[in-house]
């Protein structure tokens, strides 16, 4: 994994590549569209072809994406070596607290610093975060000292452990839940999480915990692995990438459609071409 302090320099087909500065640190981010800003978190091991191609599809759809540069190399393929490598480097990294149930990791702070940017960017209501598998959680840490009202939590992977404390745990602080909960009661926020049934990385008691914390608030997604697209040499875990079935009647583009429904509807864009 390159030093966190130093920008890259791989580019994206179809966006921009900008350097941001916060908190001491700079890193890359892709942009690319037009519209209220969603944050795109990657997933182990980095911004591979298929979270590009979400990204992408986001962009399209009427947001403007702003996608960090946070670990691994941009467009790299998903293979069970490199992820395995990557997990150990996030293990070990000072940005990334993978154990902690009741914390979330310092990374989130400059995510933060990145959505209130997006926000003073583009305007509107809000932000929406899109987290996935290691980044699951952290569009509900972001909740707090930023302007995110509508967090995504894909297959949210960490706490890793196996302590019923990690196995339902969130990821994030009292704090930082108490500011989710402030943002549902005065802002409308909700929260939207996907999984696969059988996916032992996010099992079903951190949805219960989210169900029990947040009511109504909190919208659960969970679909049976069979749904899942064969042959990617992974068990079933990543809804919106790489175990998508992008075809209609199947249950993960299903998923994938009411993501796109839930960030505009908590975004605007109904509202605002309702107007036009």
């Amino acid at each position: 994994m390159s030093d966190p302090n130093t920008p890259t320099t791989t580019t994206i087909p179809g966006f921009m590549t900008e350097q941001h500065g916060f908190l001491g640190q700079t890193k890359a981010v892709f942009r690319r569209g037009k519209g209220p800003a969603v944050v795109v978190l990657t997933e182990v091991p980095g911004i591979t072809p298929q979270v590009a191609a979400f990204a992408r599809g986001l962009a399209d759809h009427g947001f403007t994406v702003f996608m960090p540069q946070l670990f691994g190399t941009p467009l790299s393929p998903l293979s069970v070596p490199l992820a395995l490598g990557t997990i150990a480097k996030l293990c070990i990294s000072k940005e990334f607290r993978v154990l902690a149930a009741n914390e979330s990791s310092p990374v989130v702070d400059w995510l933060r610093a990145l959505a209130r940017h997006a926000h003073h960017v583009c305007g509107g209501p809000g932000v929406g975060v899109v987290g996935m598998c290691i980044t699951g959680n952290f569009g509900l840490a972001m909740m707090l000292d930023a302007p995110v009202i509508a967090p995504v939590l894909c297959q949210p992977s960490l706490p890793g452990g196996f302590l019923p404390s990690q196995v339902a745990g969130l990821h994030a602080s009292e704090k930082e839940i108490a500011a989710a909960h402030e943002k549902i009661d005065s802002q409308n926020a909700r929260i939207l999480g996907l999984r696969f049934k059988q996916d032992f990385l996010c099992q079903a008691e951190r949805f219960k915990r989210l169900k029990n914390e947040f009511g109504d608030a909190f919208e659960a997604i969970e679909i049976d692995a069979k749904f899942a697209k064969k042959n990617t040499g992974t068990p079933a875990h990543s809804v919106l990438t790489t175990h998508l079935i992008d075809e209609d009647g199947e249950p993960t583009r299903a998923a994938l459609d009411r993501t796109k429904a839930f960030l505009a509807t908590q975004l605007g864009i109904a509202e605002r071409q309702g107007k036009t």
